[in-house]
C-alpha cells in the first residue's frame, strides 16, 4: 500500500443528439399540408387501448416495491453476474447489510457482490476525514482490516498522521484539526468496482472513485479539489465478514473536466455541512 502521495497519503485515499425529421409527402409547400391519413376504425382503436393496457399493466410489474420481490431475490451466496460489462448502478443481488462497526457497515454477503460491497464502503471509511483523528482512525482500522494485519497497519497509518511535514502540506494543524475557520474535507465517491479473483476465502476487487479532498474557508491555501483513483483491494473472509488485507493505488481512471464554475468557499463549506455522506455503497 502507499501512504507517500499528498493527497491520499493518509491510505485510502455524449452523442451527436441529432433528431431527423420527416417531412409530409407531395408536392405542396406547406410543410403541416399533405395527404392525411384515413380515420381509425373502431377496430383499430380497440387494438391501441388494448396494447396501452399491456404496457401500463408491464409498467407496475416492473416498479413494485421490495416487498413484492422478496421471492425472486437472489439470496445471500448467489454471485451476482460476471462479464465485460459493469453490473447496473443499483444494488444488486442480495440485500444491503444492516450491522455496524461504530459508523462502518458490516456484515457483508459470504460472494462476490459481498465482496465488491465491503471494498467499495471500507474504501469510504478509509478515504473519510475521521481517519485524522487517532480515535476515529483506531476505531476504522478495527472494523476494515483483518486481525492479522491490523497492528501493523494502525502503526504505519499513525506514523503517517502524525508527520508534521504532512500536515503541514495538507493545511491541517500538528493534531490533525483544520485550523479555525476552515472546514476540513476528505470524501471518497465509488463510482464501480470490479471482482478481480475470487474464492470462498479471499478475493481480490477493484474500486474506482472521485474523491474531494482540501480545505475549505476563506482564504485557503488548499482548496477543496476532486481527483480520481482506482483502489485494488485484498480481502479475506475471517469471523463471518470480508476483511482488509492489503490494498494498492492508482491513479484514474480521469474523465474529461466539464466547463463549470467553481463554487466559493462558502458554497463548499455549506454543501458539506448540508450534503451528508453514504454509509453503504453497492
Amino acid at each position: 500500500m502507499s501512504l507517500g502521495d499528498e493527497h491520499d497519503g493518509f491510505g485510502g485515499v455524449g452523442g451527436s443528439g441529432q433528431t431527423r425529421t420527416r417531412l409530409p409527402e407531395g408536392n405542396s409547400g406547406d410543410v403541416y399540408g399533405g395527404a392525411r391519413r384515413p380515420v381509425r376504425s373502431s377496430r383499430s382503436l380497440v387494438t391501441v387501448v388494448g396494447v396501452v393496457a399491456l404496457l401500463i399493466a408491464a409498467i407496475a410489474f416492473a416498479n413494485r416495491g421490495d416487498g413484492d420481490r422478496a421471492d425472486t431475490a437472489p439470496t445471500a451466496g448467489t454471485a451476482a453476474p460476471r462479464g465485460d460489462a459493469g453490473a447496473p448502478t443499483a444494488a444488486t443481488g442480495v440485500r444491503p447489510v444492516t450491522a455496524k462497526n461504530g459508523t462502518i457497515p458490516t456484515g457483508y454477503a459470504h460472494d462476490e457482490q459481498g465482496a465488491q460491497s465491503a471494498a467499495a464502503n471500507y474504501a469510504v471509511a478509509l478515504g473519510s476525514a475521521e481517519m485524522f483523528s487517532a480515535t476515529g482512525r483506531h476505531e476504522i482500522v478495527t472494523a476494515v482490516y483483518a486481525p492479522s494485519v491490523a497492528a501493523a497497519r494502525r502503526a504505519d497509518l499513525d506514523k503517517v498522521h502524525s508527520d508534521k511535514g504532512f500536515l503541514s502540506r495538507i493545511g491541517l494543524q500538528e493534531d490533525g484539526t483544520a485550523p479555525q475557520g476552515m472546514t476540513f474535507i476528505s470524501r471518497v465517491i465509488p463510482v464501480g468496482s470490479k471482482v478481480e479473483s475470487y474464492s470462498d476465502e479471499r478475493a481480490t476487487v477493484s474500486v474506482w472513485y472521485s474523491s474531494l479532498f482540501g480545505l475549505a474557508g476563506e482564504g485557503s491555501q488548499n482548496p477543496v479539489s476532486e481527483a480520481w483513483y482506482t483502489n485494488t483491494f485484498e480481502l479475506q473472509w475471517v469471523g463471518g465478514d470480508w476483511k482488509v488485507t492489503d490494498f494498492a493505488q492508482k491513479d484514474g481512471p480521469v474523465p474529461v473536466g466539464r466547463d463549470q464554475r467553481a463554487s466559493t468557499a462558502q458554497e463548499m463549506s455549506d454543501a458539506i455541512g448540508q450534503f451528508g455522506g453514504f454509509t453503504y455503497a453497492r
